[in-house]
């Protein structure tokens, strides 16, 4: 294969490999089959590091996993028919959370489109509404074009995942390798700065408001704003929550930190909402879980909205001063102008110390805590030693469910791209392929899955990923021998009806890694909860640690907002 720079004719598989690598792309995930085989066959010859996953939903979490720790696009490639349907809910995942991605598909050759020709299914159809956007490459001189447009929407604006599905006879043609020039789309052009009136606007609330909250979210991760951010709350005292996808975007443990906000968010934080006079939502679309019922949801406050993509401004919760612009632009510009507005911001700062100080009343009366039960474990406890042990410095992927909400409420995320969970789709299975995902990505960092019984048999067999690509990772299993978070619905609004949420047969996780080549151990008393992670920490320098909790079968996560319910009307037992 050529080098970087050639130009001239080149089979297609070739030239999508020159165009990944002149994206600076260096790993890809994927499971080969007949639609994609020249484009395998080339990847042996090339720079590029393949993944060999066991199936192709853990292809794309895992891509999405690199994505989100490094902020680079990740890729998958799948074949065509049931290789690209597995990969669906991954991608409405990356979809979901706004994740960075370009997935390759292979497609039957061109002249057998539309005749139910074996393993043909219109790819492109069925994801149009889980991507950002997606291409059917019918030409062979639209590849290029086509995979370098699809990199450029991937990664600009608001991020998000694009299909590019690439049938065998365009795979296999010659095609020629042109020079990558600007690229210009005139239907697609992202607003990245602020207008400067809206700026001006939202500074003249800041600094007037007596009860001011920023509400941070996913966004300002994406948009690499934390330090930004940070400065704006330091600067004028004014208190932080996040969304489960901002957590990182402010340090958990800074005394300004409320933490998550919502369904299972921080007493103090949904408090704050409910009784600030300004909300400043950053980087965040007011999700469901976060706002509850929406009329009773920050009705005192003002609200001041960023956010890159303009349909989420007043989608679901109508704002006073919109600003269209990337979090960091806009934050940047709001920070200057209050550098420059003469104002005394020390004072403005001193005026939120009552304010200040009530958030901090409601923390002292009601801490995000757990009643011990001696040698029984809870699930929190283990979290918190995982946040001592660890120094708060691993890289946490999660599943979905119990596990996902304690890892948020008890791990103190201090750095950005710390936490990689599926937040908008909530889909278990996430957190094993996306640790595997965030291992390649960085080979020196302690990687811990934190897992729930159910949640990591979705995708267990990527304990074989791990092993062969000598990718270890820590999956903490906090097993309780049930579908957790259903269960805990059951218990509180069906009068305790579990109905199929008893996971009666379960395997044994200890013999299960071992069966995989990584290290097993069981843990079922308290007191051995910490050294049992000092021994995991050591382990998985050499293999992959799948570590076996015996928690409280029937611990809830808390606080909880019901359904339908004001973010106020916490259940806090």
């Amino acid at each position: 294969m050529k080098g970087r720079g050639f130009m001239g004719k080149i089979k297609g598989s070739e030239a999508i490999i020159q165009c990944l690598l002149e994206e600076g792309v260096k790993t890809i995930f994927g499971f080969p089959g007949g639609a994609v085989i020249d484009l395998y066959d080339d990847l042996m010859d090339s720079k590029i590091k393949h993944v060999l996953v066991r199936h192709e939903q853990g292809a794309v979490h895992a891509a999405d996993g690199l994505a989100r720790v490094t902020g680079d696009v990740g890729v998958a490639l799948l074949t065509s028919g049931p290789g690209a349907t597995n990969g669906v809910t991954a991608i409405a995942t990356a979809y979901m959370d706004s994740i960075p991605m370009v997935i390759l598909t292979g497609q039957v050759p061109t002249p057998l489109i539309g005749n139910d020709a074996f393993q043909e299914v219109d790819i492109v159809g069925i994801t149009r509404p889980c991507t950002k956007h997606n291409y059917l490459v019918s030409k062979a001189e639209d590849l290029i074009p086509t995979l370098r447009e699809a990199f450029h929407i991937a990664r600009t604006g608001r991020p998000g995942p694009v299909l590019v599905d690439l049938p065998k006879d365009v795979v296999a043609s010659m095609v020629e390798f042109v020079e990558k020039k600007p690229i210009r789309m005139q239907n697609y052009q992202p607003t990245y700065e602020p207008h400067m009136g809206q700026v001006e606007k939202a500074c003249k609330e800041i600094l007037k408001a007596k009860k001011p909250v920023l509400y941070v979210g996913g966004g300002v991760i994406l948009s690499d704003s934390n330090e930004e951010l940070t400065t704006l709350a330091k600067k004028l005292n004014i208190p932080v929550t996040m969304t489960l996808m901002g957590l990182g975007g402010f340090p958990g443990s800074d005394p300004l930190s409320m933490g998550m906000l919502g369904m299972h968010g921080s007493y103090t934080a949904n408090m704050a909402v409910a009784k600030s006079d300004l909300l400043i939502a950053v980087g965040a679309r007011f999700d469901d879980r976060v706002t509850g019922r929406i009329d009773a949801f920050a009705p005192h406050a003002k609200i001041i909205h960023i956010d890159i993509d303009p349909t989420s401004i007043s989608k679901n919760v109508t704002v006073d001063i919109p600003i269209v612009a990337d979090c960091k632009h806009a934050l940047t510009a709001i920070n200057s102008w209050l550098a420059a507005s003469g104002e005394n911001l020390e004072e403005v700062g001193a005026t939120h110390n009552q304010w200040i100080e009530t958030v901090n009343e409601w923390t002292r009366k009601h801490p995000m805590a757990y009643v011990d039960a001696g040698e029984t474990i809870k699930p929190q406890f283990v979290i918190e030693k995982l946040d001592e042990l660890t120094g708060g410095d691993a890289i946490i992927t999660t599943e979905v469910g119990q596990n996902q909400m304690w890892a948020a409420q008890f791990y103190k995320f201090n750095k950005p791209r710390r936490l990689v969970t599926s937040g908008g789709l909530g889909t278990m299975g996430y957190g094993l392929p996306a640790a595997i995902g965030a291992k390649m990505a960085f080979p020196d960092a302690i990687v811990i899955d934190v897992a729930g019984d159910g949640s990591i048999q979705m995708n267990i067999q990527e304990l074989a990923t791990s092993k062969q690509y000598e990718c270890p990772v820590i999956i903490c299993i906090l097993n309780n021998n049930y579908l957790g978070m259903v269960r805990q619905w059951q218990e509180l609004f069906y009068n305790k009806r579990y109905a199929a949420t008893v996971m009666e047969v379960t395997p044994d996780f200890v013999a299960l890694a071992e069966a995989y080549g990584a290290v097993g151990i069981r843990c079922d008393k308290t007191s051995e909860v910490e050294a049992t992670i000092k021994q995991a920490l050591e382990a998985v320098k050499k293999s992959t640690v799948v570590l076996d909790f015996r928690i409280a079968r029937e611990e809830g996560v808390f606080p909880m907002v019901p359904a339908g319910k004001a973010t106020t009307e916490m259940l806090l037992v």
